[in-house]
């Protein structure tokens, strides 16, 4: 059993980290009573515990830093992992293990991955009962006492930076030091920066054992058929794989083995915005004592109002696996037999799905092609904005993406994996125009897909985005399934479609060299 005492003043917490007490490995009631008695949350009529997170209601992407020290020798340095000075580190860490040593901080031993063979042994360190609570429902169940954590996440949103002093960028920073193993973050409340920055880690370190790392969700099906949903927030990884009829593996990060699929994390972190029980009810009745509400605005009578966006749309539930229905109780499933990549186009020209050769899911995997949602970053505005995520999760893959590329085509032959291309975003006419895909017809598509339907059927073949399109599903209108008739201007479509067609090919360009020809090709053509 792991230590729940309350330890005495100036405890050492372990990397050298010294605190004026700390609370070690605490149940998830005493946290609930912790973040509501030093006020840093409140509890909603669901039950739920409810923060917010100040001006940065989402992910600080300029201030993420890798320290350069002889380990990341092998980064591939991006506009998403931007290079620290030692120096600059050494600096704000000083700042950090100051302002920690005054305080009274919150301790979880954790781990992040379901199979033993990979499982990375985590320290979280945290200045809020909050955040403790909320990586005590993401990361999976605490080390065993004879294990020593290998890494250690240190968080204090209080500290804010000076930039004419400290040398960052802003009060913010999200920093990752290979050789320390230390991760260090300061000036930011939002807790998914907690998740991400171990997710980044496991990004940098799994690929050399022959594990693909994905920013992905997985269910399994009846006859024990897994599939993997990969695509960035707001696309519908976690609503699509909260499936009543398939069991859930997990909904955000998993990795890929000659074992099988394992997830990462013990719960799911999902977007709540304009939530209804009728069509989430998984998610809806997850969001009770124990899971944390992030930036949710409450009535007088402290229900969650899940349409209010005054905070952020980036609105956010956390809780357990275990308040899912049909969850996988292991978080683990064998070889994946589907995968789907999921798009919210918000120019509205896809189509709503399309089979993938091996060659043009390499394309895609690659190109990573959605709409940012207002909200996930800072600094997104109020209107989606179209981009190319390589890997669906550029800013977690701190390799070169085509080591992750190699990683899922080698996988994908080797299991004759069936891959497809859906399309969650409008259609209709551009986002301000058109309207959102219906999620029941996306329903029925993935379906389809996941039973072989799709498999054998006739298909239609569009030129410009060189994509296969079925001509019919059944329960589907099978106008949906040709974008250009839903337009009302068809020379309209034509005009949005070609921008987007030179688009994909423009953004290829840095991959075509290492890709090869039959890659290439297998995209979007002139």
């Amino acid at each position: 059993m792991t230590e729940r005492a309350v330890l005495s003043e100036g405890d050492t917490v372990g990397a050298n980290l010294h605190v004026k007490q700390a609370y070690r490995n605490l149940t998830v009631p005493q946290l609930v009573e912790a973040a509501l008695k030093r006020g840093e949350a409140v509890l909603s009529a669901t039950g739920a515990v409810v923060a917010t997170t100040g001006a940065r209601t989402g992910r600080s992407a300029d201030d993420k830093f890798v320290v350069e020290t002889p380990a990341a020798a092998s980064m591939h340095w991006t506009k998403f992992h931007k290079a620290m000075k030692p120096e600059t580190y050494a600096t704000i860490k000083a700042k950090a293990l100051a302002h920690m040593a005054e305080r009274e901080m919150f301790v979880l031993d954790a781990s992040a991955g379901a199979d033993p063979a990979y499982a990375l042994p985590i320290r979280v360190v945290t200045e809020y009962a909050w955040h403790n609570l909320f990586a005590k429902q993401l990361f999976r169940d605490a080390i065993s006492s004879d294990q020593q954590p290998q890494w250690t996440v240190l968080n204090l949103p209080s500290l804010k930076l000076d930039p004419a002093v400290d040398g960052s960028r802003s009060e913010v920073a999200a920093m990752i030091n290979l050789d320390e193993k230390l991760i260090l973050i300061v000036g930011t409340e939002y807790a998914g920066e907690i998740k991400k920055s171990i997710f980044t880690v496991l990004n940098m370190v799994l690929p050399s054992q022959g594990v693909m790392p994905m920013h992905c969700s997985a269910n399994i099906g009846s006859k024990g058929d897994v599939a993997l949903f990969f695509g960035l927030s707001g696309t519908g990884k976690t609503t699509l794989s909260a499936d009543p009829e398939r069991i859930l593996i997990g909904d955000d990060e998993h990795g890929w083995s000659a074992n099988g699929v394992f997830n990462f994390e013990g719960g799911c972190y999902a977007k709540c915005i304009r939530l209804r029980r009728e069509s989430e009810p998984e998610i809806f009745d997850a969001i009770r004592y124990g899971a944390v509400l992030e930036n949710v605005v409450l009535s007088d009578s402290r229900d969650p109002n899940y349409d209010d966006a005054s905070l952020t749309e980036n609105t956010r539930a956390a809780y357990p696996l275990e308040y899912i229905p049909n969850v996988s109780e292991t978080g683990m499933g064998g070889q994946p037999e589907t995968i789907i990549f999921l798009t919210a186009d918000a120019f509205g020209v896809l189509p709503p799905i399309a089979k993938l050769s091996p060659e043009q899911a390499m394309y895609h995997f690659l190109s990573g092609y959605t709409a940012k949602l207002a909200g996930t970053e800072t600094g997104v505005g109020s209107e989606p904005q179209a981009t190319f995520s390589t890997c669906f999760g550029a800013p977690f893959m701190p390799l070169h993406p085509t080591v992750y590329a190699d990683l899922l085509g080698q996988k994908m032959r080797e299991h004759k994996v069936r891959v497809f291309l859906v399309n969650t975003g409008w259609t209709g006419g551009s986002f301000g125009v058109g309207k959102r895909m219906s999620l029941r017809d996306t329903r029925t598509m993935v379906h389809a897909a996941l039973a072989g339907k799709l498999d054998a059927v006739e298909m239609w073949h569009d030129e410009r985005f060189n994509l296969d399109v079925p001509v019919a599903i059944e329960g589907v209108d099978n106008s949906v399934l040709q974008p250009r008739q839903t337009w009302a201007d068809a020379s309209e479509y034509d005009r949005v479609a070609d921008d987007l067609a030179a688009r994909f090919r423009k953004n290829f360009e840095q991959y075509a060299e290492r890709a090869g020809e039959t890659v290439v090709n297998a995209g979007p053509q002139a």
